[in-house]
């Protein structure tokens, strides 16, 4: 949620229409809690727990949206191997898990994280694979659009390969104020895979836009980020 990620927070957005809230992204394993300890050191709010805390912690920010929610919540994670996003999905009241192969921060996509996972298609559709078949909830892939090299098309086939749930696509346009629609279009003809289409969604026009692309649900942050909307979600 462009970096607010407690249980706090997306129990009181929930109240303005949402089927499902994300917590996160937190980094779920050692060498990405380092990472993000750097990116904290050079002034980036990126969400750092303890290794060892982390189920503990999200067990607690679970009950907090569970206070007033009664949708789905998922979880968006770093990690270098699934181990602890399998962990993860075993905490009760977590609908969904979802794999960052998002994050561009260089200390996330220097340990093949984040970002840095789209430019090995078969290695994340095994990494997926894994966390499909073990998992105890659904599971979720978010991708950015336009890194440079990466066809996401090719992607998007290996996630929906993998068994994943969703496919959840930043489809951001360097330079733009807007959402690359083309690649969501792209996508949307090329695979069955239900389709989040993010980025840019700032009112209901944008929102429409997105969908009428192909996207099969929305999901919004920078908008949400004051603790409410000023569009209302029943009108899209």
């Amino acid at each position: 949620m462009a970096g607010i990620t407690d249980g706090a927070f997306c129990r009181d957005i929930s109240q303005e229409g949402f089927d499902m809230v994300t917590l996160g992204g937190y980094n779920a394993d050692d060498h990405t809690i380092q990472a993000g300890r750097e990116i904290l050191a050079r002034g980036r709010p990126e969400f750092v727990v303890d290794e060892e805390l982390l189920l503990a912690y999200l067990e607690d920010q679970v009950k907090l949206v569970r206070e007033r929610f009664e949708g789905s919540v998922s979880v968006n994670l770093r990690s270098i191997t699934p181990d602890p996003i399998i962990e993860v999905s075993k905490i009760r009241g977590v609908d969904v898990v979802e794999v960052n192969a998002h994050c561009r921060q260089k200390e996330i996509t220097s340990l093949g994280c984040g970002q840095a996972m789209l430019r090995d298609v078969l290695t994340l559709e095994e990494y997926v694979v894994e966390i499909v078949e073990k998992a105890k909830s659904l599971v979720s892939v978010k991708i950015r659009a336009n890194v440079p090299g990466v066809n996401e098309v090719e992607v998007a086939k290996a996630v929906e390969r993998s068994g994943a749930n969703f496919l959840h696509v930043d489809a951001m346009l360097p330079g733009s104020d807007s959402a690359d629609l083309n690649i969501i279009r792209s996508i949307k003809e090329n695979t069955s895979i239900f389709l989040l289409g993010n980025n840019s969604i700032k009112d209901v026009v944008s929102a429409r836009k997105m969908l009428n692309a192909g996207a099969d649900g929305i999901s919004i942050a920078r908008a949400a980020i004051g603790g409410s909307l000023n569009f209302d979600l029943s009108r899209i």
